[in-house]
């Protein structure tokens, strides 16, 4: 079987391995834990099963490095290739690269990074849902 299956007219979906749905609960409180180590985690592990998903995108290695030198890139990056995992497949993302402005509005209120998290890591979870992920 290939990577791409091709559906006709339209984009190819992505045929790779699926996701994990990670709670994001469980994330918000392992990054306290950890003292926000967990967070350059979660980076790497979502960002490498988008590339095996779909073959394209930053990959789990290139994320981190961005995410230990140039962290604020990622609060837009992520949510952008999250929502072309949904474009990939004709739907509306309810994320986007400007989703990303909530960490911005961290320095302003502090709940600003928690929405960015609650947002992403949600439509995350619930595209991985979609193509038959379990959790």
């Amino acid at each position: 079987m290939t990577q791409w299956q091709q559906p006709g007219p339209f984009a190819p979906v992505p045929s790779g391995p699926v996701g994990k749905v990670r709670s994001t609960g469980s994330c918000i409180l392992l990054s306290i834990v950890t003292l926000g180590i967990y967070p350059l985690v979660w980076y790497y592990q979502t960002h490498e099963e988008m590339k095996r998903h779909t073959g394209e995108g930053l990959g789990g290695g290139l994320a981190l490095v961005i995410a230990l030198f140039f962290g604020i890139v990622l609060s837009f990056l992520t949510p952008g290739e999250v929502a072309r995992l949904y474009e990939r497949r004709g739907q509306q993302a309810p994320v986007s690269a400007v989703t990303g402005l909530w960490t911005l509005l961290g320095a302003i209120i502090v709940i600003g990074p928690i929405v960015w998290f609650v947002k992403t890591n949600g439509a995350l979870n619930a595209y991985w849902r979609s193509v038959g992920a379990r959790g």
